[in-house]
């Protein structure tokens, strides 16, 4: 019998487009049956909510059900679903996971090992959606697109914005400082240079390409980029470090008027303090695509701020995320089951 693969897949990640990569990767000699979860009709849960998922984050799915699909797979292919300790006990055939996102967060990677089965992941899937997300953020902010249609949409003509005081600045005559230099940062970088603006980098843990060096990016400590960048932007990794990283002190310290951006992760901000240094003036705007609690709550006090611009977590939704994704994914089914080591294991 050939080998079997459940696939579980989402409205956004969805079973179909699964399937379709991994015949091509694989033919006729798998096994495919298919569960979709109602993400992102419905908001992921994490370890907290439910018995037994204690320490995953950003899944969806009932345990029981998920492992009477599974059961007699040897390979699950998922986005959402969670793989607890309880969960693996209970599927021994199960030798590999593909997680098609970044890092395997809904997986207890702990338990994984210890059962020897392998999970893969898809790191930087969605780095080339994210940065250009944060372009248009940071566009949004600084060229008062958010402020302009907020104003029309309320019947407002600002014919103010035009005037010198009040209107918005070029990027070409601005210092950018982006804070994380992985796969999203880096690109962010690459597409901040069309606009000729300064670039600063902070990231003690990478070093700058050859080619951003040789194009002036700056690679600096994060107190210096926060005091002399007009534009912050967040794309660093959710780590114990990192983890609330940017509160008060932080924000007292940018430049006054600065614009702060975050399509990277909510935990890594103290939007309480962030919430004051907007209040205060201190800070001239805000574009959040994350927050700490997901959905945020409609009593939110960010949320009723003019100098917000908010979305919902949307920044990594494109068609090409789900392509690259699902390719890599059954890339990684197919190294599997020929006895090749993966390209990206967790």
């Amino acid at each position: 019998m050939p080998p079997e693969v459940a696939i579980i897949g989402d409205h956004f990640m969805t079973p179909e487009r699964f399937a379709a990569a991994i015949r091509a990767a694989c033919g006729e000699a798998v096994a495919l049956r298919s569960l979709t979860l109602p993400w992102p009709d419905q908001p992921m849960e994490h370890g907290y909510a439910s018995a037994g998922l204690d320490g995953l984050k950003e899944y969806q799915g009932d345990p029981d059900e998920i492992v009477r699909f599974i059961a007699g797979a040897e390979v699950l292919v998922t986005h959402l679903a969670p793989v607890s300790a309880g969960m693996l006990a209970r599927l021994p055939g199960l030798r590999m996971i593909a997680v098609s996102r970044g890092g395997p967060v809904n997986i207890d990677m702990a338990a994984a090992r210890a059962r020897g089965v392998r999970v893969v992941n898809t790191p930087g899937r969605n780095a080339s959606a994210v940065a250009e997300f944060a372009i248009g953020a940071i566009l949004a902010e600084t060229r008062l697109i958010r402020a302009g249609h907020e104003a029309l949409r309320q019947g407002e003509w600002r014919g103010d914005l035009y005037r010198a005081d009040r209107t918005g600045r070029e990027l070409s005559e601005m210092t950018v400082g982006v804070i994380g230099y992985g796969a999203i940062g880096s690109r962010v970088v690459k597409l901040l240079k069309a606009f000729g603006c300064r670039i600063l980098v902070a990231d003690p843990y990478v070093q700058l390409s050859a080619t951003d060096r040789a194009d002036g990016v700056a690679q600096v400590a994060l107190d210096q980029l926060l005091a002399q960048a007009d534009v912050v932007s967040l794309h660093a990794r959710v780590t114990a470090e990192t983890t609330g990283f940017l509160g008060a002190a932080q924000f007292a310290a940018m430049k006054p008027g600065a614009i702060f951006v975050n399509t990277a992760r909510g935990p890594m901000v103290d939007y309480e303090a962030l919430y004051q240094a907007l209040l205060s003036g201190h800070l001239g705007g805000a574009m959040l695509e994350t927050f700490a609690v997901e959905p945020a709550p409609p009593d939110w006090n960010l949320l009723r701020l003019p100098n917000v611009t908010l979305t919902p977590h949307i920044a990594g939704a494109s068609i090409r995320t789900i392509t690259i994704a699902a390719e890599a994914a059954a890339e990684e089914v197919r190294r599997h089951l020929a006895g090749e080591p993966p390209l990206n294991p967790c």
